[in-house]
């Protein structure tokens, strides 16, 4: 038997009906043979926020080749670790990849340097912080929409696992063995990350794959781009496998997965939680400690970061400038005349999303806080390649 299959969130188990439950009812298509998780998998499949994630960063930025790992590909990633170790454990595989595609929708462009400038700007001009998990809920909360049977567009309305797992999938793990916290809370009252371990088996699941899935991929892009060198690598597997015996055979992307999927799978438990062995989770937390020395602090990535905060600061610079109270809106319009993809794409945003909207209204524009919140958050969804062209449709003349 699997080890979790009682702790499944499948029905029968004593959190399902609250774990399926939506926001708003939604309609069923009397033919729909999809389970409730499925048809949340395949609503963020279908929104825009996922497809922009092929140009969204993961570690190296707008990079040219055509192989390094963009945002879209971690999540697949992500996906299939989340659905190897639930298919194994027993526990709800549908519930698992559905979070896991969702689980960067909100992520910043520019990967964790974009995220960071947003946050300082969230933090000097709203007073609280930016992080990617609480803007990927947002998301799927408030601004992404699909039609309805009618054609009318509509908040993706997905479960609370689902919507739990997403706020609740911060990878930075810091501690071995992850349980599910037992209490239903507003979602919405979460204010910081890691604040509240995932309501479900599967959440924890998804939480400590993410971190399998980027840690040997990060190291197999950067030898790609020369940011490591072949003698570096060679250097690290030695002493890898030195101190750690017989655990991985490599710190590439496919050994390392393999390995650290087994060994999560092996020593997991009801009783002790989502976990490795001590060796396992010792040999991670090394990898990801010389992935930050060698890699996230190179100097060609500390030269970009420069770049990148010019762009996010230079666009909310300029977008923070339009704001005119009661006449917010027009001044909006007639800012963003002069440059095309700002009027094509800010313009319709403060549109849709201002109160002028209805039905879709997030934010207050005639306040000032609300619409810097709406700015940050027009920004925060912005590819990298876009924000670039934003930046440079500002500076010409």
């Amino acid at each position: 038997m699997k080890k979790f299959a009682a702790q499944a969130m499948i029905a029968g188990n004593s959190n399902y009906e609250i774990s399926v439950g939506r926001i708003w009812e939604m309609y069923r298509k009397t033919e729909d043979i999809r389970s409730e998780f499925s048809r949340d998998y395949n609503r963020i499949l279908h929104c825009n926020a996922f497809r922009r994630l092929k140009h969204k960063t993961q570690v190296f930025y707008a990079t040219m080749n055509d192989h390094i790992c963009t945002r879209i590909e971690h999540v697949y990633h992500v996906e299939a670790v989340s659905r190897t170790i639930c298919d194994e454990l027993g526990l709800n595989s549908e519930l698992a990849v559905a979070i896991s595609l969702g689980h960067d929708l909100g992520h910043a462009p520019f990967g964790h340097e974009g995220e960071k400038i947003i946050s300082r700007l969230s933090e000097e001009y709203l007073g609280k912080i930016f992080w990617h998990e609480k803007n990927s809920l947002r998301v799927v909360d408030c601004i992404e929409t699909l039609p309805d049977l009618a054609g009318n567009d509509r908040p993706l309305n997905l479960t609370y696992a689902v919507r739990d797992g997403i706020v609740s999938h911060c990878g930075e793990v810091d501690q071995n063995g992850l349980f599910p916290r037992s209490e239903a809370i507003d979602l919405r009252q979460i204010e910081r990350p890691n604040q509240y371990a995932p309501y479900t088996w599967e959440g924890c699941v998804v939480k400590i794959a993410d971190k399998i899935a980027y840690l040997g991929r990060d190291i197999e892009d950067a030898l790609r781009l020369g940011v490591l060198s072949d003698i570096q690598v060679e250097e690290l597997n030695s002493i890898i496998q030195k101190k750690y015996p017989n655990v991985v055979e490599s710190v590439l992307t496919t050994s390392l997965m393999h390995n650290l999927i087994i060994n999560l799978c092996e020593n997991s438990s009801p009783a002790e939680g989502i976990r490795f062995d001590q060796e396992h989770y010792e040999l991670m937390n090394n990898i990801k400690k010389f992935n930050y020395q060698n890699i996230y602090r190179h100097p060609r990535i500390n030269r970009y970061n420069r770049y990148v905060e010019l762009i996010i600061s230079t666009l909310f610079s300029f977008l923070l400038e339009l704001f005119d109270g009661e006449n917010t809106l027009q001044s909006v319009i007639n800012g963003c005349k002069p440059y095309s993809e700002l009027n094509a794409s800010f313009s319709d945003w403060i549109i849709r999303y201002s109160e002028a909207s209805g039905n879709l209204a997030t934010f207050d524009i005639k306040n000032r806080e609300s619409y810097i919140d709406s700015l940050l958050t027009y920004l925060s969804l912005t590819t990298d390649q876009y924000a670039m062209r934003l930046y440079n449709e500002l500076i010409k003349f």
